[in-house]
């Protein structure tokens, strides 16, 4: 099979679907690999890193869809590259389908088979594609919460650690999965006073433990989330629920009792947000104000750092994209965990959480594969 890597054009998107030490894996089992000149730039790869791991390399984007049975990006394609897909040509990178209708009907126009890493399961039923970004987005919450704080950025101007004789910034998670796991380490790392709310009392009791005592846990209400949220400095949405739109949670109403200068950093903005007032921002310009409460909503934010996140991200990749490129269609058939990750096949919705939010029938993965 020959698989393609084109640069990835979403703005300030540093990272790659294929580094060179993945070339060499694709190459060891007998594939071609074409990389669009400059795909790595943003990982310190240059194409003669991707040449001497086995690559060819095209001079534009277009050549690698024309000339590619199977993609591999990072992020979702744009419209300018999903009218470059075709029927018969597998697409693995991050989707996130159920608040992107104009994506997910391109999609469905070109005929494409469409694998969505943030779908993709293990045995355990997590979503092993999806981890190393939720910890990277985590992580990087706190840091970018901590920045929109300073008062020169609109914050309300509050140092997260504190000082001795001065309290610490609250810190409040909304989630306790592997991006609230994550910011909430972080957060404590800089001396934060920190709550983690969730609606499960074995993870809340998981997240006790992981803790030792050292961050408040509490079970998700209304009550619950309005109290933490007026009484926080920063609030970090990080709820998912598999493939679906994100619920709004904290809503604009919510937004005139909290404290003026407040942050919010929504991560789970790449399935629509999990705050009413968000909308998606770019690092060029992350964050903007709503009633005086500053909103962060990145949509990529591990592109702000490609090395770290890239080899993250191949790393996690490599084994699922390998089963496709040695077994194509075959790979979906055999591996249900690979399955999951079909979002769209020859038109059809075959993911029912995106079905279901974009008002799609929904047909049966295994069937459509079949057919």
């Amino acid at each position: 099979m020959r698989v393609g890597c084109p640069k990835e054009i979403k703005n300030h998107e540093y990272r790659v679907g294929l580094t060179p030490g993945a070339v060499r894996e694709y190459v060891a089992h007998g594939h071609e690999v074409l990389v669009e000149t400059g795909a790595g730039a943003g990982i310190g790869a240059d194409d003669n890193a991707y040449r001497t791991a086995g690559a060819a390399i095209a001079r534009t984007a277009s050549e690698v869809f024309e000339r590619s049975d199977m993609i591999v990006k990072v992020k979702e394609p744009q419209p300018s590259e999903w009218v470059q897909l075709r029927e018969g040509q597998i697409l693995y990178t991050y989707l996130h389908l159920a608040p992107d209708p104009d994506q997910t009907k391109g999609l469905v126009e070109s005929g494409v088979t469409a694998v969505a890493y943030e779908t993709v399961t293990d045995e355990r039923g997590g979503l092993p594609l999806l981890a190393p970004m939720s910890e990277v987005a985590g992580r990087l919450a706190i840091q970018a919460g901590a920045t929109a704080l300073q008062k020169a950025n609109g914050g309300r101007g509050v140092l997260l650690g504190g000082v001795p004789g001065v309290l610490p910034g609250k810190v409040t998670v909304i989630g306790g999965g592997v991006v609230g796991l994550n910011a909430a380490k972080m957060a404590v790392g800089l001396g934060a006073d920190v709550t983690i709310l969730d609606r499960s009392i074995p993870r809340l009791r998981q997240l006790d433990d992981i803790f030792n005592g050292r961050v408040h846990t509490r079970y998700s209400t209304v009550e619950a989330l309005e109290e933490e949220c007026f009484s926080s400095d920063v609030i970090v949405g990080a709820v998912l629920i598999p493939g679906a739109a994100a619920p709004k949670l904290v809503t604009r109403e919510m937004l005139s009792g909290m404290k003026k200068g407040a942050v919010l950093v929504d991560v789970a903005i790449d399935q629509g947000g999990c705050f009413e007032t968000s909308h998606a921002t770019t690092h060029s310009e992350p964050t903007y104000e709503v009633d005086g409460i500053i909103h962060y909503c990145v949509a990529n934010m591990p592109g702000a750092v490609p090395v770290t996140s890239a080899h993250a991200l191949n790393n996690a990749t490599l084994h699922y994209g390998l089963q496709l490129a040695d077994k194509g269609l075959e790979a979906l058939a055999d591996d249900q965990n690979l399955r999951n990750g079909l979002n769209i096949h020859r038109g059809r919705i075959t993911n029912a959480a995106v079905a279901e939010a974009l008002g799609y029938e929904m047909a049966e993965p295994k069937a459509v594969i079949a057919a």
